[in-house]
């Protein structure tokens, strides 16, 4: 009897190490979704933030070096175009600021209204 309650044992810490793993993986795991959660709301914010300051609706002396940053890149991506032969803006082609932002959906509508 002596063997059999050792491997009674055995197989009892076993099975409560395996439930433990078993516990933080799916933790880790809902852990990570959160995170990416989190952070594709913080991209909505700023895509939504910089919509709102180009629109003027929203004030940008707060964000000011950041804007600044956007639009440097928006304008890099343009002269990279523009190196391309792509320059002109078909209704159809895809603009530097959708490719820059494609996590807007109505950028291509809303630009088009203000051309």
């Amino acid at each position: 009897m002596s063997m059999f309650s050792s491997v009674t044992s055995i197989t009892g810490r076993v099975a409560g190490d395996v439930k433990g793993s078993v516990r933080r993986a799916r933790l880790e795991g809902e852990r990570r979704v959160l995170e990416r959660r989190h952070r594709a709301a913080l991209e909505a914010l700023g895509a939504r933030t910089y919509a709102l300051i180009e629109e003027g609706t929203l004030s940008a002396d707060a964000l000011a070096p950041e804007v600044a940053d956007v639009g440097s890149r928006l304008m890099e991506i343009d002269a990279a175009l523009a190196a391309m032969g792509n320059d002109d803006h078909a209704p159809g082609q895809e603009r530097s600021a959708d490719i820059a932002f494609p996590m807007v959906p109505d950028a291509a509508e809303g630009d088009a209204e203000a051309e």
